[in-house]
């Protein structure tokens, strides 16, 4: 291989690198600034399960350093997730000089889009998923039976629910690039409108607490995302860049 053609893969590895180091500063800056107050975070966290628990019940930790490095761990995870737009910032900055002209367009909305739409999930399940489902769980304890949650196993399920809900809620992004690479099409998606309600409801059965209500509100939000999905993936139809090459062949040949 001649050094020159060396040259193109050397440079896109400096420039991954670069952009490596970028986004795991501002995680470590975040981190830095979040540490202080990292007690004072995994309460927040805590907050929609301590107000359900009965009067005199409290949380627990059975492990020794589990009340230091649970909430460290927590600190990690927020600094990741409120560093998500810089990452994804990196990520276009990387990849948009081999994206054409209009796909930088199409491009720069779904970034957005998808940003806003995890952090409403996690939002979501913060405000109406967690008082509801935490609520349900208290009140079917068995008698005789006392709450008493440990930090770390409460810490392990509520990041497994925000990540679920935010990645629910990215139903909308991934109907728009299904329709952009032409595997699907908004009319054929019309068409499976009451095969994408149930599989709503059996999401929402798999993702939240086994009672109808907690179900709905996850099943309903996940329908209508679809719908807002199907929406706007008109404007990405024949848009893709096999489309605009297939149009380029054709204005060559003519």
């Amino acid at each position: 291989m001649d050094v020159q053609d060396t040259q193109p893969l050397i440079s896109h590895l400096i420039e991954l690198r670069k952009r490596l180091i970028y986004c795991i500063s501002s995680i470590l800056v975040i981190f830095l600034v979040l540490v202080y107050f990292s007690n004072d975070i995994y309460q927040l966290v805590a907050e929609p399960l301590i107000k359900q628990m009965p009067v005199g019940a409290s949380m627990i930790a059975t492990d020794v350093a589990s009340p230091f490095f649970t909430p460290i761990k927590l600190t990690i995870i927020v600094s990741v997730f409120l560093a998500v737009p810089v990452i994804l910032y990196q990520l276009w900055a990387f990849v948009a000089p081999a994206l054409y002209r209009h796909e930088r367009k199409l491009i720069m909305p779904l970034l957005f889009s998808s940003t806003l739409l995890f952090y409403i999930g996690v939002a979501f399940a913060y405000f109406i998923v967690f008082p509801l489902a935490f609520g349900f769980f208290a009140k079917t304890v068995p008698h005789g039976v006392q709450i008493a949650t440990d930090i770390s196993n409460y810490l392990d399920f509520v990041m497994a629910l925000f990540l679920a809900f935010g990645v629910a809620f990215e139903v909308p992004v991934a109907i728009v690039l299904l329709c952009w690479t032409g595997i699907t099409s908004p009319d054929d998606l019309r068409k499976k409108r009451p095969y994408m309600l149930v599989g709503a409801f059996v999401v929402g059965m798999l993702l939240t607490p086994p009672d109808v209500f907690s179900q709905t509100l996850l099943a309903i939000p996940m329908y209508c995302l679809f719908e807002v999905g199907v929406f706007f993936s008109r404007y990405y139809v024949g848009k893709g860049r096999w489309d605009k090459d297939k149009d380029n062949d054709q204005d060559t040949e003519s």
